[in-house]
Parts: C-alpha cells; sequence; structure tokens
C-alpha cells in the first residue's frame, strides 16, 4: 500500500470509520534536473531573502498575507491551528446526491480511502452498500493543509474513492468563451453524430502515454551510447485555412471505421442536398404540368379539325 497522506475518520451520521488517505493515482511523467551547460554542474532552487541577500533555511521561513503594495501581515502556524476548524481530522458526509448532478469540472484530485485497523471493516462496508444500492454519492467536508475543502465520496471496485472538489464560487462561468451562433446543415449534424458512434468505446484501458515512451527511448539510447530514435513525422496546419466541414466529417468516419476494422464506405453527404431535390421535384411538377396542357391544347386542335365534317354529315342526312 502507498505511505498514507492523511488519516482520520468518515463520519457518516452517528457512525465513525477509521481510515487513511492513499493517493488513487501514479505519475509516471519524467523530469529532469538543471545542469550547468559547460561542466554538467547542478543547478538548486535556493530561497534567498530580497533585502538582505542571505540564503535562509525552511526554520527561518515563515508565513504572511500582503494587504497592500509594500504591507505584509505576517501568520504564524499557531495562529492558523487556532482557527476553528471542525473537519480537521474527519471527512464528514453532509449530504447525498444523484452522481450527475455533480459537474465534472468541480472535481480535482483523487484518493483511496482505506480502513485504518479491524474495528473500521464493518461500518466501511456498510457505507460502500449503502453507496451501491442507492446509486448516490456522497459529498463530505474535510481539512487538508489548514483549509476546508468538498469532497465527493462514490464506490470504485469494492474501494471508496475520495474526490477533491472544488467550491461552487470557484468555477467560472464559461458564458463568455461559448462562440456566437452559427448555422449548421442538418446532414453536417448527422454525420457528426455518425462520427460519434464510430469512435464510441466500452474501455479505455488501452490508451498509453507515446510522448512518454518515446522519452524513454531516447534516454535509453544517449545512456547506452546508441543512435537515437528517428524523429516522427509532422503534420501542420495551414493558418487560416478555410475547413471543408463535411469533407472533414466524411474522412473521420471512414478513418474511424477502418480503425475497428469496420466496412469503411462512406455514403457522402454534401450540405444542401435536400432542398436541390426539392428544386428538382418542383421543376418535374411543372414540366408534367407543361405536357399536360400540351396534349390537351393537341386533342383540342384534333376535335376542331373533325368538327366541320361532322356538319356536313349532318347536313346530307337531314336532306334525304
Amino acid at each position: 500500500m502507498p505511505r498514507p497522506l492523511w488519516t482520520g475518520a468518515i463520519s457518516f451520521g452517528l457512525v465513525t470509520i477509521p481510515i487513511k488517505v492513499v493517493s488513487a493515482t501514479e505519475n509516471h511523467s519524467i523530469s529532469f534536473h538543471q545542469y550547468h551547460q559547460e561542466d554538467m554542474g547542478r543547478i538548486r532552487t535556493r530561497k534567498v531573502c530580497e533585502i538582505d541577500g542571505e540564503v535562509l533555511s525552511q526554520e527561518e521561513i515563515g508565513k504572511g498575507y500582503e494587504v497592500a503594495k509594500d504591507r505584509t501581515v505576517p501568520v504564524t502556524d499557531e495562529e492558523l491551528d487556532r482557527m476553528p476548524l471542525p473537519t480537521a481530522k474527519a471527512i464528514e458526509i453532509v449530504a447525498f446526491v444523484d452522481a450527475d448532478d455533480i459537474d465534472p469540472v468541480r472535481i480535482s484530485d483523487s484518493y483511496y480511502l482505506a480502513v485504518d485497523g479491524q474495528v473500521a471493516a464493518k461500518p466501511y462496508t456498510l457505507l460502500r452498500k449503502a453507496l451501491e444500492r442507492s446509486d448516490k454519492v456522497a459529498v463530505a467536508k474535510f481539512a487538508w493543509h489548514n483549509r476546508e475543502r468538498l469532497g465527493l465520496l462514490r464506490v470504485r471496485e469494492d474501494a471508496i474513492v475520495l474526490h477533491s472538489m472544488r467550491w461552487p464560487d470557484e468555477i467560472r462561468s464559461p458564458e463568455s468563451l461559448a462562440p456566437r451562433e452559427t448555422e449548421l446543415d442538418e446532414d453536417e449534424i448527422a454525420r457528426a453524430v455518425q462520427l460519434t458512434d464510430s469512435m464510441a468505446l466500452d474501455d479505455l484501458s488501452g490508451f498509453r502515454d507515446h510522448y512518454r515512451e518515446a522519452l524513454e527511448e531516447l534516454l535509453a539510447a544517449k545512456s547506452e551510447g546508441k543512435a537515437l530514435p528517428a524523429a516522427a513525422g509532422e503534420t501542420e496546419e495551414e493558418p487560416g485555412k478555410v475547413m471543408d466541414l463535411m469533407a472533414a466529417l466524411n474522412a473521420s468516419v471512414k478513418a474511424a471505421r477502418e480503425t475497428r476494422g469496420e466496412d469503411a464506405t462512406v455514403h457522402e453527404m454534401t450540405p444542401g442536398k435536400p432542398r436541390a431535390r426539392k428544386k428538382a421535384t418542383s421543376a418535374s411538377k411543372k414540366t408534367a404540368a407543361g405536357k399536360t396542357a400540351a396534349k390537351k391544347t393537341a386533342s383540342g386542335r384534333t376535335a376542331a379539325r373533325k368538327q366541320p365534317a361532322r356538319k356536313a354529315a349532318a347536313k346530307k342526312r337531314t336532306a334525304s
């Protein structure tokens, strides 16, 4: 088990569950040190007082809050410890809500809550099963690094996960970032929906950090004195180039189907075809109407030519 970051208890009504908080994630990013290029000497970060230029140790450094320019109010650790913080050693559940009611943008870090001793096993399991059967998540308050925070408790497999959340007033409104209303053809929207279906996945475990893998190959080659890996090719888009949206969607659907081993045939959809068909239909109606009128005119002329012959035959019959 990773080293616990915090120990305390979950306060669940009158139920107390001793727990240990451990990180739910690992950072596999490759980090670098800074070196002097001339002699590869390590560059260190030093904490220097800007007034007398002295290098300070951690014991000589205190906290302060700048209330105005050139005026800082010192704050001691003892003063912070005396601040009222009822959730200092407890994760206090304050509400249960549907998971869909939580905006994902409010969630930041994630931690596993592990039982702290056998005495915690039964109440821990009780809370886990209550969350599973109710299909809800728990909203909780807890303290971390002298700050009260908002958290979210949910179940992942057989463990309870604590997500640190932002307070409501810490979320910026995206109103000013939304683009102005623009016209979209229904065919474009239909093709975009088809693209989402083509790219749908049920399992995300296959994704890998290709950049980190390439960086590991580079470092291994340099440390062993081998030839460096070939550089990956790059494709650059011309800045300001106007995009043919429907062509891009058609190509994306085709590529997604090929990747999944499906039939890559894409019936091309272009904006405006339905309207063109309507115009063609109107034109065909006019053509049909013209043919009908021509037929009527021709039959009228034929009838007119036959009328004198009928009159002459009638006179002959009358005379006889």
